[in-house]
């Protein structure tokens, strides 16, 4: 024991049956300080990693502002190639001839739980490939963060719908023009 030989890290090893000094972790190791994530590269998957996974940059105020930050970096970095600069599925790859991914900014993008977009983000979707080699999942979260911040102001900002008899309040800088201003005080829409 005082004397015993070492061995370097890929160097043959006659102790180990298969004859590797570096050994291969067990059967269901988990790295430290990393969260399980037990889902498959499935639809179904997909769908219940939505309900069960939550961002945890929501906690408050501070911390998300951070994580949008960050992820607004990584999504520089990683997603604007395909997705382009504002999420809409124009980025410089779509360009040259590959099918542009769909806009993040309308459709189910909006509707996706943020465990969902995170499940898309570690394992892949169609021709999307996965990030988890590249981005650890804080780095996951902190994209989707600045996502939904990107998704936030990219929203138009609808009126609620004038009933009969109400008046829209909003004031705008230009000035109406006269019809407009005949239609509404007749009733009547432009």
């Amino acid at each position: 024991m005082a004397f015993s030989p070492a061995y370097k890290t890929f160097e043959k090893n006659a102790n180990f049956p298969d004859g590797r000094t570096m050994q291969a972790p067990v059967t269901g190791t988990i790295a430290r300080d990393q969260p399980m994530f037990h889902f498959a590269a499935t639809p179904q998957d997909a769908i219940s990693a939505g309900e069960q996974l939550t961002n945890p940059f929501l906690l408050g105020a501070e911390e998300a502002a951070a994580a949008t930050k960050r992820g607004h970096m990584v999504f520089q970095t990683f997603c604007t190639p395909c997705h382009g600069g504002d999420g809409t599925g124009n980025g410089p790859i779509a360009q040259r001839g590959f099918p542009p991914p769909p806009s993040l900014m309308t459709g189910k993008s909006l509707e996706m739980k943020d465990g969902q977009l995170f499940h898309i983000l570690t394992l892949g979707q169609n021709s999307m490939p996965n990030f988890a080699a590249q981005l650890p999942p804080s780095r996951r979260w902190d994209v989707i963060t600045y996502l939904r911040k990107l998704q936030e102001k990219e929203q138009p900002t609808t009126a609620p719908a004038v009933e009969s008899g109400q008046e829209n309040t909003e004031s705008s800088d230009d000035e109406p023009s006269d019809a407009e201003t005949e239609s509404a005080e007749s009733g009547e829409k432009p």
